[in-house]
């Protein structure tokens, strides 16, 4: 009678072992998916920045008197006019022909692109007259700051992955 009492006995005991089993390697799953994306978005973030320091050195390399963008290529629209270094009162020139240092905002794809995803570099830049203190507000020397924003020009949000800014005084160049 003990005999008859535990059939089946061993296929829950089997049952609960797979089942078991099924949350282990579900779990290894979830982590290494988990972190692909991370490893992804840490590759799109590195290519990002040596993106934004290309761009930035290309201010660092001209004379100061030539740090200004091309008033034709400042795009009128979002994600450029809602980024918080934009300014309607940007430094304009006109460049011929129109270089990445005067372009105010480029996009990045391709065979262009160091790992062949989609960029979109932005560049704003402003000039700012800071003050020496606040006790005795006498203007100092004009400075120009350059912000440099590369944002994934895949989205449609173009969300920011790197923003860098610099600022420029007269005894640069």
């Amino acid at each position: 009678m003990r005999l008859r009492s535990q059939e089946g006995f061993g296929l829950i005991e089997l049952l609960m072992a797979m089942v078991m089993l099924n949350i282990g390697i579900l779990a290894i799953v979830a982590a290494f998916n988990s972190g692909a994306v991370t490893l992804n978005r840490a590759s799109r973030i590195s290519t990002a920045a040596a993106l934004a320091d290309q761009q930035m050195e290309l201010y660092r390399a001209i004379p100061y008197a030539s740090i200004a963008l091309d008033a034709s290529t400042i795009p009128a629209t979002s994600p450029y006019t809602t980024d918080s270094a934009y300014s309607a009162t940007q430094l304009t020139t006109t460049c011929s022909p129109i270089s990445n240092g005067c372009n105010a905002s480029r996009s990045i794809a391709g065979a262009n692109s160091p790992d062949r995803k989609r960029y979109r570099v932005d560049t704003y830049i402003l000039l700012s007259t800071p003050t020496t203190s606040p006790a005795t507000p006498t203007n100092g020397r004009p400075v120009k700051i350059v912000t440099v924003v590369v944002r994934d020009g895949g989205a449609l949000t173009a969300r920011p992955l790197v923003r860098i800014a610099s600022t420029f005084d007269q005894s640069t160049g």
